[in-house]
């Protein structure tokens, strides 16, 4: 079962989640199960949860931790047993440090997490992305592309993507709507507007009193306090004072594995 807690009105998300019993506000004309509740036994996917409110939050830690909740409206405690799957763009670390999200309930989400890297860490995966969304909106559009334009496919493994796989996405769905060939391709035109220019090096930082060292020496030293983490207040681009961008650009252009300081 999955909940987009980003699309629900912050006033509705309690009882999306877990119900409500009649009368509980104004409009509730009679009991309403939560997800949570008709979930119970399997599994329930909470999309951008990082867009909860503070109360929802609190709601959602009982749950983790108790195996319980009770409905808008009630006072009858219910136990559930869910197996809860959590995602969000946002950063969490970030925004413990900001105050607008819990440390004790991103550490009890934080059990097994999975990063899921930019689309400018993995270009491979860019054809396969491709071929898929040009079928798709090709499908949805009623027409037949025989084939990919090479210099197309070169222009879209060599852009950045600022925007990751939606980005990508929006762009092949434009092309598709203005174009009438039967051959896929991108206006070039489209990404020198956008390109930006070249991330500088990073300087010294006055919080690495080590004495003179190279830049790469710098960045794994920072990743390796950081346990691999580039962005969030704890994460190596704040120790070296640059932003979370300009790091990863030049953990790229220095060929450095962040995941082999993850574990250490």
């Amino acid at each position: 079962m999955t909940v987009n807690c980003a699309a629900l009105p912050p006033t509705l998300v309690s009882s999306e989640l877990f119900g409500h019993e009649k009368g509980a506000f104004t409009g509730a004309m009679q009991r309403r199960l939560g997800r949570f509740e008709m979930a119970d036994g399997g599994t329930i996917f909470l999309d951008e949860v990082g867009e909860l409110l503070p109360d929802t939050q609190a709601a959602l830690l009982r749950v983790l931790q108790e195996r319980e909740f009770e409905r808008v409206g009630g006072e009858q405690p219910i136990q559930t047993d869910v197996r809860v799957i959590a995602a969000t763009n946002r950063d969490l670390d970030a925004a413990v440090a900001q105050g607008s999200f819990r440390q004790d309930l991103l550490y009890r989400l934080n059990v097994f997490p999975i990063e899921v890297p930019s689309l400018r860490e993995r270009k491979d995966d860019i054809l396969m992305l491709v071929e898929y969304f040009v079928q798709r909106y090709a499908n949805r559009a009623g027409r037949e592309i025989r084939s990919i334009d090479r210099n197309t496919l070169d222009l879209l493994q060599s852009y950045d993507w600022p925007g990751n796989i939606r980005e990508l996405q929006n762009v092949i769905e434009r092309s598709i709507i203005l174009s009438s060939a039967d051959v896929f391709s991108v206006d070039e035109l489209w990404f020198s507007r956008r390109t930006a220019p070249p991330a500088s090096p990073i300087e010294a930082s006055p919080t690495l009193n080590v004495g003179p060292r190279s830049e790469r020496e710098m960045i794994e030293a920072a990743l390796a306090e950081s346990r691999g983490r580039v962005s969030g207040a704890s994460g190596a681009a704040a120790k070296l004072r640059v932003p979370p961008s300009t790091l990863e650009s030049r953990i790229k252009t220095l060929k450095i594995d962040k995941r082999q300081f993850k574990f250490r």
